[in-house]
């Protein structure tokens, strides 16, 4: 496993993140492939055995579930000093007003069973809330020891640039992580939010960095139970199912050339793109296995050309 700083926070981080969102109660009715407490252990004890120790979830994630599982988890199998703890904020109530900020706060620490969160990122951007009210109350969060470093996700650049522009002048805490939508279907935060990402160096931890699949295998779909449910990942990409597959043949070719997977292949382009830590949801412990592998793999400048090529504009997904 390799790691990295994540931006200026002096907090390391495995170059491969564990995304939870597969974790959790499939009662709350979020998602339908959601795995138990004790298969939720098995994944995240593979991922410790592995090197992984950035593990990210969210408040929404199952009803909440997705937090207990995961504090359960590394309460029974780490020490809580050993591991980075990302969880997020804004799909409640109030979204990142102050009083929201703060209540939600509290309620993932102790559904996570900790007393601190080594990074607390905000879900989306928040229009109905004041930028200087949003960035003070996270803080605030700072300041008491409840959270060690700030993170954001999926936004226009110009919102990014604007809210560190209140933290600098105000004198609050900056980001320093950026988890947006980025993958080789999907490129249109290289436009504006990844240059200003790399000009203010926020280190860049992408979510659905494989497409939901569709990087990762030879089949645009696959006969899962999250393949024919998860119509929030049909909508990010099947609509441009016959242009994109283009691009999934060319990493199926450089992954041909090289006796690896797509996955692997996939992830060595988001490192060579300068990706600090994708992050990787896995219901199977093969799935990590697959992706640390990666790192045995280093693509030429070629290589990243034939992926390349065949992308044209999308339509934006994810900062909207």
């Amino acid at each position: 496993m390799q790691y990295i700083e994540l931006g200026t926070s002096g907090i390391k981080v495995s170059r491969l993140c564990l995304g939870c969102m597969s974790f959790g109660d499939p009662a709350s009715k979020m998602h339908a492939w959601t795995l138990d407490p004790e298969r939720s252990e098995a994944i995240i004890r593979h991922a410790l055995d592995l090197g992984i120790n950035f593990f990210d979830t969210a408040n929404c994630y199952s009803a909440g579930t997705s937090e207990e599982y995961l504090g359960a988890a590394i309460r029974k199998n780490v020490a809580r000093d050993k591991v980075v703890l990302a969880s997020k904020v804004y799909f409640n109530e109030g979204h990142l007003s102050k009083g929201a900020i703060a209540r939600e706060i509290d309620g993932t620490l102790r559904r996570l069973g900790t007393d601190y969160l080594d990074l607390y990122i905000i879900h989306r951007f928040d229009a109905s809330t004041p930028v200087e009210e949003t960035m003070e109350a996270l803080h605030a969060l700072v300041k008491a020891g409840k959270v060690r470093a700030l993170g954001a996700s999926a936004m226009y650049g110009y919102q990014f640039y604007n809210m560190q522009l209140a933290a600098r002048d105000n004198g609050f805490t900056p980001f320093v992580s950026m988890q947006n939508h980025y993958n080789p279907l999907y490129r249109e935060d290289e436009r504006e939010l990844i240059p200003v990402c790399r000009q203010m160096h926020v280190s860049l931890t992408p979510y659905s960095p494989l497409a939901a699949g569709r990087c990762a295998r030879p089949d645009w779909s696959a006969d899962t139970v999250r393949s024919h449910t998860d119509k929030v990942a049909m909508g990010k990409y099947d609509s441009t199912e016959e242009h994109d597959k283009n691009i999934a043949a060319a990493i199926a070719a450089v992954a041909a050339r090289y006796g690896a997977s797509m996955t692997q292949v996939t992830l060595a382009w988001h490192f060579a793109k300068g990706v600090a830590a994708p992050i990787i949801g896995a219901t199977k412990e093969k799935y990590l296995d697959d992706a640390a592998g990666a790192f045995a793999l280093s693509l030429t400048a070629e290589d990243i050309a034939s992926i390349d090529a065949p992308y044209v504009p999308h339509a934006v997904v994810g900062a909207l």
